[in-house]
């Protein structure tokens, strides 16, 4: 081996040993600080702490609710972290993935589906029966699965365990055709139901809360981002088309 040879074999091993050193580095500050947020926080434990985008800072991120932290463990601040150069708000790309991670443990069988002959796009949708605006979505279900759109309810009785509403949900839960007692429940009209477990109520409910609700009807789009309010069916395949990534030719 030549002296030159020698020289870079040499830089090489440095500047791999010096590589090793950081990111040990890195992975004792990064378990630091989720030692310490996981001891101050009861809820969220050291896998909601990661790295974040930003040297020196650390993301925290429990369902849909996204924070970060100095590398130190001192300062913890909220509110969107934008990427200026490529105008992306980096915070609401966390929310959008932690809803979708949050979706894919509700199975269909967990909720209530209106699906077209020809599905286009799946969406989430969190109704309240006596909802006005979901009531309106839901009268034009017919009209959304003509646009290709598959809606799976999930039941969010936005007054609580307390209230109405979620006694209606319970029923509609428990009915043998649910899908034609959740039209029903919409309609002021009486359907068959019987006593069940409707535990399933309150997980709906949890997942609502987790995923960041201001209100009903709330629609979840397949990229996870959280749309708040009644959408027509021809404006929401709009907005679904107008996300859906242009295949490479």
């Amino acid at each position: 081996m030549n002296k030159f040879a020698m020289q870079f074999c040499t830089a090489l091993i440095s500047l791999f040993m010096l590589s090793t050193a950081a990111y040990a580095a890195d992975d004792a500050e990064l378990e630091a600080v989720r030692e310490k947020v996981s001891q101050m926080f009861e809820t969220i434990g050291p896998e909601h702490v990661y790295p974040s985008p930003v040297p020196g800072w650390y993301t925290v991120r429990k369902g849909a609710i996204v924070a970060y932290i100095s590398g130190d463990g001192r300062f913890l601040m909220q509110g969107d972290m934008i990427d200026l150069d490529g105008q992306v708000n980096l915070s609401e790309g966390e929310r959008n993935k932690a809803r979708l991670e949050m979706m894919a443990d509700v199975s269909d069988d967990q909720m209530i589906l209106f699906t077209p002959e020809d599905v286009k796009y799946t969406v989430a949708v969190f109704t309240d029966i006596d909802c006005t605006y979901c009531r309106k979505l839901h009268a034009q279900i017919d009209d959304y699965m003509a646009n290709g759109i598959e809606v799976k309810y999930l039941l969010y009785p936005r007054s609580g365990p307390t209230g109405n509403s979620w006694v209606k949900a319970e029923h509609v839960w428990c009915a043998d055709d649910r899908q034609d007692a959740l039209t029903q429940a919409k309609l002021d009209s009486k359907f068959d139901t019987h006593n069940c477990d409707s535990s399933m109520i309150s997980k709906h409910y949890s997942i609502g809360q987790d995923v960041g609700l201001t209100g009903t009807p709330a629609i979840i789009l397949p990229d996870g981002s959280l749309m708040s309010g009644y959408l027509p069916p021809d404006q929401l395949r709009q907005r679904l088309d107008m996300a859906q990534p242009v295949a490479a030719n």
